[in-house]
């Protein structure tokens, strides 16, 4: 084949649908955005191959905790309702949320962005919630990676996840080792269904006929479910300072039936109060139009409860003032006891 022909049948990057000036001001957009979450102990952020980040003298024998996640298919109603503000702040919070409950103060955070072909104006709202979520962690943005791959996703659509790494000292990590019977569960209010049953929650909807933009108590539908995943980090970081928490558990995929005994060796067990907080209208309404029984309500959402917080009974009282004067609202929603050989390790009566 002649260099004439063979030319006929190559492919550049820019006929494979890959827009480089759009990359080129999409981190343009990000750098200011990351610019907004630095902390002193970044050296270098966004641009380079790899970001820079020094431990702070103030630890005396520092440790790592490390996650990932993602946001699932709560995406398929942002792309759905063409809204897409808050999956950042609920990208961040799904992996800052993880990391608190062993007691880590997140450093910082890095994102991945996969799309079809970019566009801009939805990234850069994308990237503002990222940012959003990173000031509300008091962590940094310090990098991430935005993969633009022709054909692999439909038009309009992209998957998001994201890395967080926080510190804490050792002999303050939370394991959940000094958890007894008698001890006291708070329970901090979620802000919706968070990041976790969207599939559940999307069959739900589907089925009952009620459109994503109908009035639910003042907002749509749509807004109430895209409501971004709460992050806890300040006020328990705070708490922390003040008093020792002995477990915390974040409720995420499996509810409440499948995260709290996470953190309790065997031969303990939670006993759940359900009357202790009201289970917000969401959740009253998702349970009546899927026709849920409440075991399943339990295993699958947070129904209204975000985070448990373990505490001794003595400190119970204190500590439900510190968070309420951190902005957030706590109940003492049961405690743990002893396990029988025959008894599950969560009970909700």
């Amino acid at each position: 084949m002649s260099s004439a022909d063979s030319s006929k049948t190559q492919l550049s990057y820019f006929d494979a649908g890959v827009d480089i000036d759009a990359g080129d001001r999409l981190v343009e957009t990000i750098k200011p955005l990351a610019q907004k979450t630095m902390r002193p102990e970044v050296l270098a952020g966004i641009g380079g191959f790899g970001a820079l980040f020094a431990i702070s003298k103030k630890y005396r024998d520092p440790v790592l905790v490390s996650g990932c996640d993602g946001v699932g298919t709560k995406l398929k109603l942002a792309f759905q309702l063409d809204k897409h503000d808050t999956v950042g702040i609920d990208l961040v919070a799904m992996s800052v949320n993880d990391i608190l409950v062993q007691g880590a103060e997140p450093l910082f955070f890095l994102d991945y962005f996969a799309c079809g072909k970019l566009d801009v104006a939805t990234a850069t709202q994308v990237i503002q919630g990222i940012s959003k979520g990173c000031e509300l962690a008091g962590c940094s943005l310090i990098g991430g990676e935005t993969a633009e791959m022709p054909g692999f996703y439909a038009p309009g659509e992209y998957d998001l996840a994201g890395f967080a790494v926080g510190i804490v000292e050792k002999k303050r990590a939370i394991t959940g080792r000094t958890i007894n019977a008698g001890d006291v569960m708070l329970g901090l209010a979620s802000s919706g269904a968070h990041s976790n049953g969207f599939s559940l929650i999307r069959k739900i909807v589907e089925r009952s006929g009620v459109s994503l933009t109908s009035d639910f108590k003042g907002q749509s539908l749509g807004e109430v479910l895209l409501t971004p995943t709460r992050i806890y980090v300040k006020p328990l970081l705070r708490l922390m300072q003040h008093l020792p928490v002995k477990g915390l558990a974040h409720i995420t995929g499996g509810g409440l039936l499948e995260n709290i005994p996470r953190i309790l060796a065997d031969n303990l067990c939670a006993v759940l109060d359900r009357s202790a907080w009201d289970m917000p209208p969401l959740f009253k309404w998702l349970q009546e139009n899927g026709n849920l029984a409440e075991r399943e309500m339990h295993r699958t959402f947070n129904c209204g409860i975000g985070m448990i917080v373990v505490v001794d009974p003595q400190r119970a009282q204190e500590a439900q003032k510190l968070l309420h004067d951190g902005g957030e609202q706590v109940w003492r929603v049961g405690e743990i006891r002893e396990r029988p050989k025959d008894r599950p390790q969560i009970i909700v009566s």
